[in-house]
């Protein structure tokens, strides 16, 4: 994949960073008695995931400790799950994920689809070396181990890292794989998914979108109903993710934090997920597509959602006033913000 966009809500200190003064306040932050939480949560939230690598060299040289240990021992809860998934070296946090996804029993089909099928050939070349690195397996076998039929096929497929990543579209082409794909679904009877895997996994993104809309123009509904009616379960979640990242990413994006925290309760670590593998790339652009698509902020609908210090922290990570109102004064503060504005204090 390659569409990609700039606007995140972490932009890190630069060139003004200080390392030694991070680590020192992170170190009394939990030195003697209590805890300070707040002084945790400005440091995370305040400096990129490339930054906050050489703070954790930094303190262990300074204190010869881990950072991470020291963490464990202080936090709990949800609080302490996303401050350690921040101090993870991003490839090896998704590595974490997927890992995540298919230790034990079941699978979570969810977090493989949606780290995997928007991820581009050089992060998910970066993932499986993570993956290898710190599990000491291959991540590509253990797709293969706990997933089956044309679900496995496309995620093996992604795990290849081959998708194509011509910028040039050949028109010729194009018609052919939209008449393929036709002919591999409403044109038949029952749906052939090998020819929608080759398509789906294969092409570059400029061609698929290309290729999305001469199959409108052929069929007269788009790839994404004809996707829904000829297939189903896990494999027909995946190539809508396909689809729906290729036609629109951040409206994607946005469905999947609507996702998480839709109806009764909080799909947490999936929410933890979206935030930190997206807060530094394009999180601000997602805001404010979530706003234009379900009317109401992504900031929130996070504040609604979450409670406590692990609430501060997701929410000074989506670039928003940490000060925690009533439900009153929050409406009355943010509910005419436009879209582009920085809430953070």
């Amino acid at each position: 994949m390659a569409l990609r966009y700039t606007q995140g809500t972490v932009v890190g200190q630069g060139s003004d960073l200080d390392k030694e003064r991070a680590a020192v306040k992170l170190r009394k932050a939990m030195k003697g008695l209590g805890t300070n939480e707040k002084a945790i949560i400005e440091v995370l939230s305040s400096h990129t995931n490339h930054e906050l690598q050489q703070i954790k060299d930094y303190y262990k040289t300074c204190y010869g400790r881990v950072l991470g240990e020291d963490l464990q021992s202080e936090l709990s809860g949800h609080f302490e799950k996303l401050c350690l998934y921040l101090l993870l070296p991003r490839p090896h946090f998704q590595a974490y994920c997927l890992h995540h996804a298919m230790d034990g029993l079941g699978t979570n089909e969810t977090t493989l689809i949606e780290i995997l099928c928007t991820s581009t050939n050089d992060e998910i070349a970066a993932i499986k070396q993570a993956y290898t690195e710190r599990f000491k397996k291959d991540l590509v076998a253990d797709l293969e181990g706990d997933t089956s039929g044309h679900f496995r096929r496309v995620l093996v497929g992604i795990a290849q890292g081959n998708r194509s990543e011509d910028q040039v579209i050949d028109q010729a082409l194009v018609k052919k794989d939209a008449d393929d794909l036709r002919k591999a679904g409403v044109k038949k009877i029952g749906t052939d998914e090998s020819v929608f895997n080759r398509i789906l996994v294969c092409r570059s993104v400029p061609h698929l979108q290309a290729v999305f809309q001469a199959y409108k123009l052929m069929d007269k509904q788009d790839i994404l109903s004809a996707i829904w009616s000829e297939t189903s379960g896990n494999l027909r979640e995946a190539y809508l993710a396909i689809a729906r990242y290729v036609i629109d990413p951040l409206e994607y994006f946005a469905e999947c934090f609507y996702q998480s925290m839709k109806g009764a309760g909080t799909d947490d670590e999936r929410l933890m997920q979206l935030v930190v593998n997206h807060c530094e790339v394009d999180l601000q652009d997602i805001a404010e597509k979530y706003l234009e698509k379900y009317h109401k902020g992504l900031s929130r609908a996070i504040y609604d959602d979450t409670s406590g210090d692990y609430r501060k922290l997701l929410v000074r990570l989506a670039n928003i006033n940490v000060i925690q109102p009533t439900a009153e004064q929050f409406m009355a503060k943010y509910s005419t913000e436009t879209p582009e504005t920085k809430l953070v204090s």
